[in-house]
């Protein structure tokens, strides 16, 4: 999904007072994680992660792999913390940060 600046400045708003819902340790990705990503992603379509692994270039292949295994489009990358997006087909209005923050 690629998407235009002026949805990437939208998205980045509203993620601006996001927390981040999930924390990437040393361990990386296992399936647990990647279980709550799932979910995380199902419940509120637009959520921050904190990727906790001081070198670069590992946090660039993370983020890399988090998007490939979760169909999520990356909004936004700042040193650990990572904005990520996915469309639910039916999301609920109570949990969706999109439809929270229009």
């Amino acid at each position: 999904m690629n998407l235009s600046p002026e949805q990437r400045r939208s998205y980045r708003t509203i993620a601006h007072q996001l927390k981040p819902v999930v924390i990437i340790g040393d361990k990386g990705l296992s399936e647990g994680l990647q279980q709550e990503l799932d979910r995380a992603l199902n419940d509120h379509e637009l959520i921050k992660v904190k990727i906790a692994h001081p070198d670069r270039e590992v946090r660039q292949e993370v983020i890399t792999e988090l998007c490939n295994t979760s169909g999520a489009t990356l909004v936004q990358s700042i040193g650990k913390i990572v904005v990520l997006l996915r469309r639910a087909k039916r999301p609920n209005p109570k949990l969706s940060n999109l439809l929270r923050n229009k």
